[in-house]
């Protein structure tokens, strides 16, 4: 499932690096993740990055359109990477 970053988003930049696949990216006025890009780092990492950097609680959640698998997480950081 792709992640959300909700409107309790303080527009830090701590998440922006941290993505591998590139999802995370400057809106206005917060920040927004593309959820078709958004694999909450499986294929990269052990857990999404974005919300182990990010100061505010509960600012990055769940997309509830986006209910995907692990692997279907997976396939498509393989889609994303090659």
């Amino acid at each position: 499932m792709a992640l959300l970053i909700n409107e309790t988003c303080t527009a830090c930049d701590a998440c922006l690096p941290e993505c591998p696949n590139d999802a995370i990216s400057a809106g206005d006025p917060i920040y927004v993740i593309d959820p078709l890009k958004c694999t909450e780092c499986v294929g990269a990492k052990d857990e999404p990055q974005c919300r182990l950097v990010c100061p505010v609680s509960d600012c990055i959640v769940d997309h509830p359109d986006f209910r995907e698998s692990r692997e279907e997480l997976q396939e498509k950081h393989k889609a994303l990477h090659g």
